[in-house]
């Protein structure tokens, strides 16, 4: 008879969103007279750009016609965009990232959870704690994360590196040497980030103990304060020690549209195995890239009028979060994040646990937020608000928990 593959079965329960969905339908069906404000799962809410728009209204008529019709895409991507990619995100920050060390794909959430499988199974992993599910989750499939303890709700085999009040959410280097290190900067959840020079330890602690670094760069776009990378190449040595992913669903609106890359550099090496060839054989077997129209939509952001029309949008995103984190903080609540990302992450009142907070949220005030524990477990007793939602429900959000 045939197997499957157990490590399923070691994960607890069901993907934090898809648990938040479930609980916020039954809600909704047993309500059907409340309206709730969704300021739970990170996604848009402002229409695409209209230069985005226009290129993929001029690409769908390419695919009309023959003579310009596309239809499987390159491996890495199509040169126009990979091109487009290497010039304006790297090359214009002084980067050195050429073209052809750039997968596009079609999200970084993908990418994420795929990378992990060009490395051994016996490799460490270390993440910030709270972060982003995926990166665990993922692991956990692949086998690499030991057993689960539901009590401490850690896994035995993952180093945790705390990003609490008392180190103002910011990772330190673990006790243990990992082999790989997540870091998601700025923050997903609490929408804090570090210093250049601190990227630059991270760095140079990479190389010095011989780790990857996988740096989920999909906030970039919402930096705000100087002295932050935009991207984890401004960092001297990085070419040998990340792998940097990104993503054009915060910056662009792509959350439905689906558009993401990997920077994989030729330097990055163990021994004498190149990880730039083994995900371009990864990336070749089992994706057939991107589609055409989207990747066309993609080139858009970086053209003048898209780089305009998107820098709108991240500041009418920021103006929700400038205006979550105050009023809040002028309600009483601890607050932070907000700055360089479109999250909030607050300190659930009462000694309410995360999860007691998000019921009491969705029945008493009818807004969706996202509980810190599903993060991590050093994410109990702490809630994410993201920014996403429309100005005007952002509001009257506020206004409903400032209510209670």
């Amino acid at each position: 008879m045939f197997k499957v593959n157990d490590n399923y079965q070691k994960l607890p329960g069901s993907y934090l969103f898809s648990t938040i969905a479930k609980k916020v339908s039954a809600y909704q069906a047993a309500n059907p007279e409340k309206t709730l404000i969704r300021l739970g799962i990170g996604d848009v809410t402002q229409p695409l750009a209209p230069a985005i728009i226009d290129a993929m209204h001029g690409a769908v008529t390419e695919m009309g016609n023959a003579e310009t019709f596309h239809g499987y895409a390159p491996d890495l991507g199509y040169e126009f965009l990979r091109t487009a990619i290497a010039d304006n995100d790297y090359k214009a920050r002084g980067c050195d990232i050429s073209a052809d060390e750039i997968f596009v794909s079609d999200g970084a959430k993908s990418d994420s959870g795929n990378i992990q499988e060009i490395f051994s199974v016996d490799n460490r992993i270390a993440v910030c704690d709270p972060v982003y599910p995926v990166y665990v989750d993922s692991n956990v499939m692949a086998g690499r994360t030991g057993t689960y303890d539901p009590k401490t709700e850690m896994w035995s085999n993952v180093i945790y590196m705390p990003c609490t009040k008392e180190n103002n959410f910011v990772p330190e280097f673990p006790k243990e040497d990992p082999d790989i290190i997540y870091l998601c900067l700025p923050n997903n959840p609490t929408g804090t980030t570090i210093t250049k020079d601190q990227l630059q330890e991270w760095v140079d602690y990479a190389n010095r103990i011989g780790a990857v670094i996988i740096y989920d760069g999909a906030y970039e776009a919402y930096i705000s304060e100087d002295n932050v990378a935009h991207t984890i190449y401004e960092c001297e040595g990085a070419r040998t020690c990340a792998i940097e992913l990104k993503s054009f669903s915060k910056n662009a609106g792509f959350t439905g549209v689906r558009l993401g890359y990997a920077v994989v550099p030729k330097d990055l090496k163990c021994g004498e195995v190149s990880l730039h060839q083994m995900w371009a054989r990864r990336h070749g077997t089992k994706f057939n890239g991107a589609p055409y129209i989207v990747q066309r939509a993609g080139e858009a952001v970086y053209s003048e009028a898209g780089k305009a029309q998107l820098k709108e949008q991240v500041a009418y995103y920021m103006k929700n979060a400038a205006a979550i984190k105050g009023g809040l903080q002028n309600a009483g609540f601890e607050v932070f994040g907000g700055v360089n990302a479109p999250y909030i992450w607050l300190k659930t009142p009462d000694q309410m646990t995360s999860w007691e907070f998000f019921d009491y949220l969705l029945e008493k005030a009818n807004v969706v937020g996202t509980p810190g524990s599903g993060f991590g477990p050093s994410g109990e007793g702490y809630f994410r608000l993201t920014a996403f939602g429309t100005y005007e429900n952002t509001l009257a959000a506020l206004e409903r928990i400032k209510a209670l």
